[in-house]
This record gives C-alpha cells, structure tokens and sequence, in this order.
C-alpha cells in the first residue's frame, strides 16, 4: 500500500464495502472461490483467499447465498449463488451505490468548478 497509515486504513475501509457489492454481483450465476477471484483479477481487482472465503462464509450466514459442494475433476469446490433475499439485497446495495456514485461525482465536479471560479480573475 502507501507509507501513509491513515490513507492506508481508509483504502482499506473503501474496498470492504466495495467487494461486498462486487461479490454478490457476481453470484447471480453459481461461481467457486476461485472462479470469483480469477473473474476479479482479469478485470484489475486483486482479492486474496483470505478476504474472499470468509466475505462468502459471512454472506452465506447472513442468509443471502446458498451453496452446494461438487466434486469436479480432482477436487471438491464450494458453489455458491445468490437466493431470493441476496438478489433483493444486492438490487437495493446496486441502488444505493449508484446514488452514491452520482453524488459524490457531483461533488467533485462542484469542487472542480469552484476551484476554477476562485483561480480565474476577470479580464479588464
């Protein structure tokens, strides 16, 4: 990460709630661990196992995911897949996000423009 701890801590908290809307957007088809994390990565967003498998194990408790085990190949994987009450979660968590999105961009874009206002004086 950076050598500043605060900024590193607040990195840390901004990705928490971003993987939690990432994953689940991903669930709506049945995916394993691995198949999420390699989804993730081809698209620039690095997960480790160890946030992963506990972010589904703690998803799974909350009621919003079913799983199922299958041996496939060599080895047993763990599927996982939104149920009724994750997609309802996920649609209003896609909402939220958006509005979210749409203001803090708004925010930005007036910051933007007061800065431009304040560093440009009139011409005479």
């Amino acid at each position: 990460m950076n050598d500043d701890p605060i900024l590193d801590n607040m990195i840390l908290e901004l990705r928490r709630g971003a993987l939690v809307l990432a994953v689940l957007s991903q669930l709506r088809s049945e995916q394993y661990g691995y198949s999420v994390m390699k989804l993730f990565s081809d698209r620039g967003l690095e997960i480790d196992q160890g946030t992963l498998y506990p972010l589904l194990r703690r998803l799974e408790g909350q009621g919003l995911l079913s799983s199922t085990w299958r041996v496939e190949g060599e080895r047993p994987r763990r599927y996982y897949v939104l149920n009724t009450e994750g997609e309802r979660v996920l649609n209003q968590l896609h909402a939220e996000w958006d509005t979210l999105v749409d203001i803090i961009q708004r925010l930005f874009e007036d910051d933007e423009t007061k800065n431009m206002e304040v560093n440009h004086e009139p011409i005479n």
